[in-house]
């Protein structure tokens, strides 16, 4: 471990050269402060940070050269993305609104180096309970939700072949649930344990599930992922509790991967998602620090790896105005709670109805 990034007998760092350019690239990549790749030396081997997709013009010199249109970054923005010293992974959020084919996934797996891992999204033909309109009003009930065959055929088959050993975690993201259904939870925790169950487990690849409600927080959804060998994807969102009340339920999976979304600064409220979208564009830069944040996530991905096991972590824009500068910072925590030996699974008391 070493004492300082910046000793001060160091001469000073020479500007970085301009990245090159490939024949052929559409997206140039920003040109990387080499403390970025000095930072990323120091973290665990098994952190791999990332972000909430990468179509955001607003990346200008942190992700990208110049601006680039929304469309060019859908298409070519990940060959600029993964040369960024911290980004490791990436979450595929767009499976979510429509699912992906074997090509769509290869064609990503294509763009990625060798030790690139994806987290993907299920799409919410299974993950939602109700179909929605593009406001996301619910418009009726979904027939298909936590439909075992559906999700083997549209999710876990395509990004399994797909995306082949750079495939990292698959996310169950299950969305807020209509307030009748909230009456039936022992019914859905059923329904969503034979869903698991009916899953093929691949080597070296998370399935977590993330939830938006936290009446899904009991005994028997604890157990039917324990049953499973699934994790609990800790979705940092103003709807769900802070870090240290979902801490009892990786306690009781122990051991195993992190799988962490960290979606939305709890500040917007329960529904705050597009006011935040709204306030941070063009997501430049750090307009509401999260600290308690992130250093109650640095504390759980220092205990997480020091016990050797993966954690996958990534950061939404609305967590706190910019993602890319939000990964950095995540990143500084781990390497000062490494250096200090102050990694946690979680102290804080059990949540009552998780164990």
């Amino acid at each position: 471990m070493q004492d300082s990034l910046f000793p001060e007998d160091d001469p000073p760092a020479e500007p970085p050269p301009p990245p090159a350019r490939k024949r052929g690239a559409k997206v140039q990549p920003a040109a990387h402060d080499p403390a970025l790749r000095s930072l990323a030396a120091t973290l665990p081997p098994t952190l791999r940070l990332g972000t909430s997709s990468w179509t955001y013009a607003g990346w200008i010199g942190t992700v990208w050269e110049q601006e680039y249109s929304d469309s060019m970054l859908s298409r070519h923005g990940l060959g600029a993305y993964v040369q960024h010293p911290l980004f490791r992974t990436v979450s595929l959020d767009r499976a979510f609104y429509r699912p992906l084919d074997i090509g769509q996934y290869g064609a990503y797996a294509a763009q990625a180096p060798e030790d690139f891992r994806f987290v993907v999204k299920a799409p919410s033909l299974v993950a939602d309970a109700q179909v929605r309109d593009e406001s996301g009003r619910g418009l009726q009930m979904n027939p298909q939700f936590l439909d075992p065959a559906l999700a083997l055929r549209s999710f876990v088959e395509p990004a399994t072949e797909g995306l082949g050993r750079k495939l990292g975690a698959l996310v169950f993201q299950l969305s807020p649930l209509p307030g009748h259904l909230l009456l039936r939870m022992p019914e859905l925790v059923d329904g969503l344990h034979a869903l698991l169950r009916a899953l093929p487990r691949a080597p070296g690849v998370a399935v977590a599930v993330e939830v938006r409600d936290r009446e899904w927080l009991t005994p028997a959804f604890v157990a039917a992922l324990k049953d499973t060998g699934v994790t609990y994807c800790m979705g940092l969102h103003a709807k769900m509790p802070r870090i240290d009340e979902q801490l009892p339920i990786l306690r009781a999976l122990w051991p195993g991967p992190l799988v962490c979304r960290w979606n939305l600064n709890p500040l917007h409220g329960a529904f705050g998602y597009e006011n935040a979208a709204r306030l941070y564009e063009p997501y430049d830069r750090l307009q509401d620090p999260d600290l308690a944040t992130r250093q109650a996530l640095a504390k759980l991905i220092a205990g997480v790896t020091g016990k050797g096991q993966p954690a996958y972590v990534t950061v939404s824009n609305k967590a706190e105005g910019s993602a890319p500068l939000s990964v950095q910072a995540l990143a500084e925590a781990v390497r000062l709670v490494g250096e200090t030996g102050g990694g946690t699974v979680g102290t804080s008391r059990p949540m009552g109805n998780t164990t």
